[in-house]
């Protein structure tokens, strides 16, 4: 399983208050979510009008396709009427692949309670 992610940054000229950046914002999310069933959230400038961060995360079998869906993804933020992308990131993870143990100085990343290993056989996280 491969997991796509997308941080993007946009800025929106029009807006004049947090009511009209927040109009801009949900519109682009709902129609991210409906023509590419990604998940997409606001992550940051929150209490910023004119600036919004946003974050996108995919899944799929293939890394290709995830980097292809998030380039078109790009290319349509590219073209918005009422906002203009700043500045995004893209990365794929392979969610196969383990994760440290520790930190750069040796110190563990998570408590025992905290680790998705620890949990007994059948609970959720």
């Amino acid at each position: 399983m491969k997991i796509g992610i997308l941080q993007f940054e946009l800025e929106i000229p029009g807006a004049q208050s947090l009511k009209d950046k927040r109009r801009v914002v949900k519109s682009l999310k709902d129609r991210l979510h409906r023509e590419h069933m990604v998940a997409v959230a606001e992550v940051g400038a929150l209490e910023v009008w004119n600036r919004a961060m946003l974050g996108l995360v995919c899944v799929a079998a293939d890394g290709a396709y995830l980097r292809s869906m998030m380039s078109r993804v790009v290319e349509k933020l590219g073209g918005l009427h009422d906002a203009a992308l700043s500045g995004y990131s893209m990365d794929v993870l392979d969610a196969e692949q383990s994760l440290p143990e520790t930190d750069e100085n040796g110190e563990p990343l998570w408590t025992p309670s905290e680790r998705r290993d620890a949990l007994p056989e059948g609970e959720a996280a």
